[in-house]
């Protein structure tokens, strides 16, 4: 696949991308909004010679998911929010054998059943673990058509880096979207995967399990686990920053309710407004750095966190902002999605309120 310009959906960008990188298993179900990738991986993935299987549920697809991964192949399933959550034990289980896939959860609204409107709700689910077990994913936040592309590429090269599970987190906005798309040439090496199961070939033995019978052991893998997911924290957390340059409020929002912002930030910078904004691209790790790094020396600096949800992704720029600047919050969900106007007045307010303080603090 060379690389060439085409009008994409998020959807099917992520399905190319897949196969550029290597993907040659995939197993998946049913589920609006996301149901092009399946579509579309029925379709190529036997013109690359891998294996596409509608399975008979999200349960099957993601076990599926590990056996092929177990075998040394780069594996990927698809979902929206009902049904990843269904695949949560088997994610569990890729963590805990420490095997690398690609789980792509194109967001809709809910709880339960919801609707077919983009959310971010989704967040705690896919930075927390989501299953049982003391285990993290690497989870990417695409805010375009080309990011859903080339975050999907990079998910499984982190994934075979680390032997973990990789989460492309997107919602139904964008999955559904049409953008113009530079699509990348197919990845040169695959990195060869000594403990993969690949037969009885006269070496030595190969254990894949995410089962401990003995409690040492399993304190082991735990502990191995954590060694990992520190060195992870370390080198992968990643984030776009703009107009941070004297900034007295700074936005922070991810995925596509970024481009909202930005949109915003731009907006109340032409009123006047110092705003500035910080997008997580990786949700875990979360860009903790992003926040250490501000050397903005005004206490009546404010942050603002926006999402479709309420109030998921603040929890974490609270910690990150350790209590330094308040932060505050606007969301919405159950498909709600903050308008830029909405956003500009939440803006507004806060800056009224801060002036309200300071003439009371000089009274």
């Amino acid at each position: 696949m060379a690389n060439n310009r085409v009008l994409s959906t998020g959807n099917d960008a992520i399905a190319a991308a897949a196969i550029a990188a290597g993907c040659r298993f995939y197993a998946g179900y049913p589920i609006t909004p996301q149901n092009e990738i399946p579509a579309y991986m029925a379709r190529h993935m036997p013109e690359a010679s891998g294996i596409f299987i509608q399975a008979e549920s999200e349960l099957s697809a993601i076990n599926m998911v590990f056996g092929a991964s177990a075998s040394g192949a780069r594996a990927m399933t698809s979902s929206s929010s009902p049904g990843i959550s269904l695949k949560q034990e088997g994610i569990s289980y890729i963590a805990g054998a420490q095997l690398p896939a690609v789980i792509v959860n194109m967001m809709r609204a809910g709880p339960g059943l919801g609707g077919i409107a983009p959310a971010q709700s989704d967040y705690f689910q896919a930075t927390r673990g989501g299953g049982h077990g003391d285990y993290r994913c690497i989870v990417l936040a695409p805010a375009n058509v080309q990011e859903a592309h080339d975050f999907t590429m990079q998910a499984f090269a982190l994934a075979d880096k680390y032997r973990c599970p990789a989460i492309i987190l997107g919602d139904g906005m964008l999955g559904q979207m049409m953008e113009p798309l530079l699509v990348r040439s197919k990845i040169n090496k695959i990195p060869v995967k000594k403990w993969a199961l690949t037969g009885a070939k006269g070496r030595s033995v190969n254990l894949i399990a995410s089962f401990r019978m003995r409690e040492e052991d399993l304190e082991k893998l735990n502990l191995n686990l954590q060694k990992k997911y520190k060195i992870i924290q370390q080198r992968q957390q990643r984030w776009e920053s703009l107009s941070l340059e004297g900034a007295k409020i700074i936005l922070v929002a991810y995925g596509t309710m970024s481009r909202i912002a930005k949109s915003a930030v731009v907006a109340l910078r032409k009123k006047g407004i110092l705003a500035g904004l910080i997008r997580p691209i990786t949700l875990w790790p979360f860009p903790v750095q992003a926040f250490q790094q501000l050397t903005i020396n005004d206490k009546q600096l404010t942050i603002l966190a926006i999402e479709m949800s309420y109030g998921q992704m603040a929890e974490d720029v609270r910690l990150a902002i350790n209590g330094k600047y308040p932060v505050e919050f606007l969301g919405r969900a159950g498909g709600g999605i903050p308008s830029e106007e909405e956003i500009i007045k939440k803006v507004i307010e806060i800056g009224l309120l801060v002036s309200k303080l300071k003439r009371g603090a000089r009274r």
